[in-house]
């Protein structure tokens, strides 16, 4: 019987301090053009409220995992992570997403992609978006994922099993390079700044050189139109300068202001994504900033105090809590080279079944 309506199979899933559906790749459209707008249509954008789709109105509840089979050598599985824009019809797959990262080894695993492995199931992913390789620990017991845990994560109420995932190789994920301009300073529109990319292309920014301390909620921030007109110019200015064009209808760069940590971390963070201010911090951007922290000459160098070792953990905090990265370097030619970078997330199954598009978009 023809119904009105197409159904594809996907899961619902919480990853880190995201959420979204999970597709295998397969039972998505190949036309890049009718995937996206199946996509839009899925999560209801564009609309505010995403009333008519799974979206939750927000960048963070917005987001999509496409997941498939690796032909890569020692690779489980690609990972390729969709963006959807809550109120423009725009789907970005420029940027990765470390939140929504840590759903995919479990997604894998209960879609018999990868095979249970013992008490800890490792899940090699393969980042479709930057080409970068991440390893994910996943907890599982006899032919299942195990989601309960006692792993907090904060903004995540509760608790949940640990996944560790720990990635290689991140510098210049989207760029190129650890350092897009090739300085560890730049000036843009008067405004100092560190354009870094070890994972995530961020522009890096002292909260005073905008008159703010660094400590107010993202409300207050996002009631500033006057800073966030600056911040949008900044914005443009930096990513025309990290090699990623005309980035106003992009997600990335990331900008993060920073601060002295006052709640016993190393460094203070205000994000936004793009234009709206995050009520967490992004994985992959906690890690470029954690790494910003250690370059010389950043706008971050003499904040935060570390120790000068190859092997650092630094705790990022963010309006809802703290994000620690554990960072391991090298010096290679008189060079800081960063080797790998570690943390932890939680992730679990909310829904699995059937999600449905209008068949005039996926004829």
């Amino acid at each position: 019987m023809e119904t009105s309506q197409r159904a594809i199979p996907c899961a619902f899933m919480r990853g880190g301090t995201s959420r979204g559906p999970f597709f295998l790749a397969s039972d998505l459209p190949q036309d890049v053009a009718t995937r996206d707008a199946v996509l839009l249509a899925v999560m209801g954008s564009p609309d505010p409220r995403q009333i008519d789709g799974l979206g939750g109105s927000d960048t963070l509840t917005s987001k999509v995992a496409i997941v498939s089979p690796s032909s890569l050598p020692g690779v489980d599985v690609d990972f390729l992570f969709a963006q959807v824009a809550v109120d423009k019809p725009l789907v970005d797959v420029s940027p990765n997403c470390g939140n929504m990262l840590a759903g995919v080894g479990p997604f894998a695993i209960e879609r018999g992609l990868v095979a249970v492995c013992g008490d800890c199931t490792p899940v090699v992913i393969h980042m479709v978006n930057s080409g970068n390789i991440a390893t994910a620990l996943v907890q599982t017991s006899g032919a299942r994922v195990v989601y309960d845990g006692a792993a907090r994560i904060a903004g995540v109420p509760g608790s949940s099993a640990p996944i560790t995932i720990a990635f290689r190789d991140t510098a210049g994920s989207a760029c190129g390079s650890l350092l897009p301009t090739g300085r560890s300073l730049d000036v843009f529109d008067g405004i100092a700044a560190t354009c870094i990319d070890n994972g995530m292309p961020v522009v890096v920014m002292r909260a005073e050189s905008f008159g703010k301390t660094g400590q107010e909620t993202p409300k207050e921030l996002d009631a500033d139109l006057g800073f966030k007109q600056q911040l949008e110019i900044v914005r443009l200015q930096a990513g025309e300068a990290m090699g990623l064009g005309d980035v106003r209808d992009k997600v990335v760069p990331k900008m993060t202001l920073i601060s002295a940590a006052v709640n016993g971390g190393h460094i203070s963070t205000r994000t936004f994504i793009p234009h709206r201010s995050h009520s967490a911090i992004g994985v992959l951007g906690a890690v470029s900033v954690a790494s910003a922290c250690l370059l010389p000459g950043s706008v971050a160098e003499g904040m935060a105090l570390l120790p000068q070792d190859h092997e650092v953990e630094i705790s990022v905090e963010h309006p809802t809590g703290e994000f620690t990265v554990a960072l391991r370097t090298e010096n290679q030619g008189g060079q800081l080279r960063f080797v790998s970078s570690g943390l932890l997330r939680t992730a679990r199954m909310l829904l699995d079944g059937q999600v449905y598009v209008p068949h005039r978009v996926w004829p």
